[in-house]
């Protein structure tokens, strides 16, 4: 098992349920800690299932007041300033709203995720785990990572063994664990969804899922079953 020290200022892990102020959970999602994984180092040979999210420092939360635009930019807009220039302007906008957020603050987590390869790998296991151990040292990413929200910068490393999680259990509710799509061959989203009738395909925008979380002594375990594993 691979593991990931993040830590950050501020962090926002949006609950789906607010539609207009964001509310945050308590504590860092499976999507979100597998976003931070894969800014790290991914490759299209291999998935990252999170096992366990450690939290290291007290569950902290403040509310602040954000800027934020009701309008959404078209596709054919963007392409549109991409050849005749132009853009969109925020502060141009008529449409701006100030909105609440309920926030997290000084945040550390220790992720501990494994790889599992694709069918169509040809390549050990080892070379992608020594190369993401290699980047996580050095401090390299394709991109920088965020807690939640882009203007909540991530910082990580490799843990030094010192890393002691909170002494809390409780339970969480139901968590976001991720969002379930598959492409159809006509480029189309397809998305499984599960309900009291049981799981089915269907088409159309990606289908969250949700699984009730507990922390324990200061971890969050991610179930097996979410992956299509048997729990141990």
């Amino acid at each position: 098992m691979l593991e990931l020290k993040v830590w950050s200022d501020y962090a926002c892990f949006t609950r789906p349920e607010n539609k207009v102020e964001r509310v945050t959970y308590d504590v860092m999602t499976p999507s979100a800690a597998r976003g931070v994984l894969e800014a790290v180092f991914w490759k299209p040979e291999f998935e990252w299932r999170v096992r366990e999210i450690a939290v290291l420092r007290p569950i902290r939360r403040f509310s602040i007041l954000r800027n934020e635009v009701n309008d959404v930019v078209s596709e054919r807009s963007a392409k549109g300033w991409m050849t005749s220039g132009g853009g969109y302007y925020a502060d141009d906008s008529k449409n701006r709203a100030q909105r609440h957020a309920l926030v997290l603050r000084d945040v550390c987590y220790v992720i501990r995720a494994d790889i599992v390869l694709k069918p169509h790998a040809t390549d050990p296991l080892q070379k992608y785990t020594e190369m993401f151990t290699r980047r996580a040292e050095k401090g390299q990413a394709f991109h920088q990572p965020y807690l939640g929200n882009r203007e909540f910068t991530a910082f990580f490393g490799p843990p030094d063994g010192s890393e002691t999680p909170i002494d809390l259990s409780e339970d969480l509710g139901r968590m976001l664990f991720d969002l379930h799509f598959q492409e159809t061959g006509k480029g189309r989203l397809k998305y499984r969804a599960h309900g009291e009738g049981g799981a089915r395909w269907a088409t159309g925008n990606a289908a969250p899922r949700f699984f009730n979380a507990r922390l324990e002594r200061g971890i969050l375990h991610v179930p097996h079953h979410l992956y299509g594993e048997v729990d141990a």
